[in-house]
């Protein structure tokens, strides 16, 4: 079990961002105030309670200028319940990010889009827009239930895929604050029309689990101090790990019966990622499974475990107020008990499940009512256009045109269902002129399957880049592999520029987790379907010494593997003492037969920017481009 270090919480004085949330009038106050102040920002009280309405005060720091103000700005993020954005809140989106954001959408990897850039002044009409366009940023942030997340699949033919969208959307109905709060600061009180919730959910909010409601209080789950930190939920089906189910505070996973009819749920609870670099109490946890709970109970079993988390959860300490410290601290049997005398009646026992695999759902494929799917791979989560590649473009004039329903992806990219198949070679011909491939075999493979959180210049939190740098990683990966005879080899690899671990690097095959300016700790080890934690191998590289650093271990990887073996179950099965061992005493002169040492040349970011664009064109690695340029250069000298 892995250390943690709790107190006596009775003991303990609450947190300061405990105190913000009993003063401010279940969201309201300073934001309410200040949102109508002529500042290019918010308080430190206003800003812990902006998150709950969906943004972060962001500074941009490629724009710090000694002796300046901050370059103020704000990130909003959207709360889409199994990653659903309808044609309608997509162009919405897509116009606010030109008239008050960066001109970019940053899909993220809870399945929800984020918009950079925006200023103070025009933060009330952004949210607004939103909300008016059939969106919400309402608890995307905060402490509460963050975006429920479901597989984006749109399989028609298989019921278990409609369940997990049915009850991804009810049960963030079910946890969705119910402040005035949000609709009073952003829409001057005016209620914009939305879905009416399921009338069993509305029940469930306000039927009493021994003691899981507050009884007259405007928040009847969540109290007046709402949860001690954030908490996250998915709903999947058997065998499907497209959301990360691991690394969730609770998951459910559908159950059906031999007819294909819904019959109940099994529970994970437990799972986070975040974390903080020296201090051995914070860590990553996968969730552990709890028991099954028939369908009728499924609204109840859900508020006794969130009341559990509520009632103690720890409010002292921010960095061990996840609900996998709870876990961890109390034990799984304890923590089940907890939740029974909340639920009235025991959990029964946990389903079989087949095992978990990853799937991205990308390309072209059928949804089993005789329509069309389409997954899209977007870089990092990206959306912008640049040179000829004119992603933005293509995706607001495919939904312009074809008026089509998107489900986002935890490993931000898209989906666009409910194709007639006479639109697809249309739709094709619209990405095929704005330069985007629709073909996934086309895609490098290191590519496709990575991730990288936004990090630098506006997370305030990020040590160093991530999004920014992790395409030139990649490139030094794929020709590392390539060097040592690698060729068709590919994993998982994630990257992140702090150790909150927002894009998930802890369950990857080679995680990076910045830990200095330009250094990663570097985490190896994960399962290329992300059921199984990495573990840290070296706390600080600098990115200049990747090359040699991971040579070695590539190349024990090539020598020592077991037939089609992993990279990440590779580094689990032998243990970093033998990769060590081996890389000690590893001779990259023996290896290769002669000196073929690697040298790194730094380029401007205009160059870069170029470079990449062309390689992307021609198919070709930016390795490639680079060395037949320089050789004819040299051939043009003589």
């Amino acid at each position: 079990m892995v250390k943690s270090a709790p107190s006596p919480i009775a003991s303990r004085k609450p947190s300061k961002v405990e105190g913000i949330k009993e003063n401010s009038n279940f969201l309201r106050e300073p934001v309410a105030t200040e949102v109508l102040q002529d500042t290019t920002h918010f308080t430190e009280s206003a800003v812990q309670l902006l998150k709950y309405h969906g943004s972060y005060q962001q500074d941009n720091r490629d724009n710090r200028t000694k002796g300046q103000e901050k370059d103020y700005q704000f990130m909003l993020r959207t709360k889409n319940p199994g990653g659903l954005v309808p044609p309608q809140l997509y162009l919405a989106l897509d116009k606010i990010a030109d008239e008050y954001g960066n001109h970019t959408l940053r899909a993220t990897t809870r399945q929800g889009f984020q918009l950079h850039g925006i200023l103070k002044k025009n933060l009330k009409s952004a949210i607004a827009t939103i909300v008016k366009n059939l969106g919400s940023t309402l608890g995307a942030c905060g402490d509460i239930n963050r975006n429920v997340m479901a597989p984006p699949a749109p399989f028609k033919n298989r019921p278990e895929y409609q369940y997990a969208w049915e009850y991804a959307q009810n049960i963030a109905d079910l946890l969705t604050a119910q402040t005035g709060a949000y609709y009073e600061i952003w829409l001057d009180g005016e209620k914009a029309i939305s879905a009416e919730e399921a009338p069993e959910v509305k029940a469930a909010r306000q039927r009493n689990g021994n003691g899981t409601i507050i009884h007259d209080n405007e928040e009847p789950i969540y109290g007046t101090h709402y949860m001690p930190r954030k908490f996250k939920i998915c709903v999947t089906v058997p065998g499907d790990n497209s959301i990360d189910l691991y690394s969730q505070d609770l998951t459910l996973v559908v159950i059906t019966n031999k007819k294909k009819q819904l019959e109940g749920f099994n529970i994970f609870a437990g799972g986070g990622l975040g974390r903080t670099h020296g201090k051995e109490e914070t860590f990553a946890r996968l969730a552990d499974p709890i028991g099954y709970v028939a369908k009728d109970d499924v609204y109840d079993i859900v508020k006794a475990i969130v009341a559990t988390q509520r009632d103690y959860g720890d409010r002292t300490d921010r960095r061990h107020a996840r609900l996998k410290y709870l876990i961890n601290d109390w034990g799984v049997d304890k923590f089940r008990t907890q939740v029974e005398e909340y639920f009235g009646k025991p959990v029964e026992a946990f389903k079989p499940l087949p095992e978990f695999k990853y799937y991205d759902f990308l390309g072209w494929n059928e949804q089993g009512d005789g329509k069309l799917f389409l997954g899209i791979s977007i870089d990092n989560g990206r959306i912008k256009d640049e040179g000829s590649f004119q992603l933005k473009t293509a995706l607001r004039e495919i939904v312009e045109q074809f008026n089509l329903s998107i489900r986002l992806t935890a490993n931000h990219n898209l989906i666009f269902y409910d194709i007639e198949p006479d639109s697809k070679q249309a739709i094709q011909d619209i990405l095929s002129r704005h330069g985007i491939v629709d073909d996934p075999s086309k895609i490098e493979p290191l590519v496709r399957y990575a991730m990288a959180c936004p990090a630098l210049p506006t997370c305030g939190l990020a040590i160093t880049e991530s999004e920014r740098a992790i395409p030139g990683i990649l490139e030094r990966v794929r020709a590392l592999l390539d060097k040592v005879g690698l060729q068709k080899e590919h994993f998982v690899v994630r990257m992140t520029g702090c150790p909150n671990g927002c894009a998930r690097p802890y369950l990857a095959e080679l995680g990076f987790v910045g830990s200095a300016p330009e250094s990663y700790q570097l985490w190896l080890g994960g399962s290329p379907n992300q059921t199984r934690l990495a573990q840290p191998y070296i706390d600080k590289l600098h990115h200049n010494n990747l090359d040699t650093f991971l040579e070695p271990i590539f190349v024990y990887f090539k020598k020592s593997r077991k037939s089609k073996e992993s990279f990440g179950d590779f580094c689990d099965r032998v243990g970093f003492d033998a990769i060590r061992e081996f890389a000690a005493s590893y001779d990259p002169n023996a290896a290769n037969g002669a000196n073929k040492s690697r040298h790194r040349v730094n380029l401007k970011e205009e160059v870069y920017s170029k470079l990449k664009e062309v390689a992307e064109s021609q198919g070709k690695p930016m390795t490639q481009l680079v060395s037949e340029a320089l050789e004819a250069y040299f051939q043009n000298l003589s």
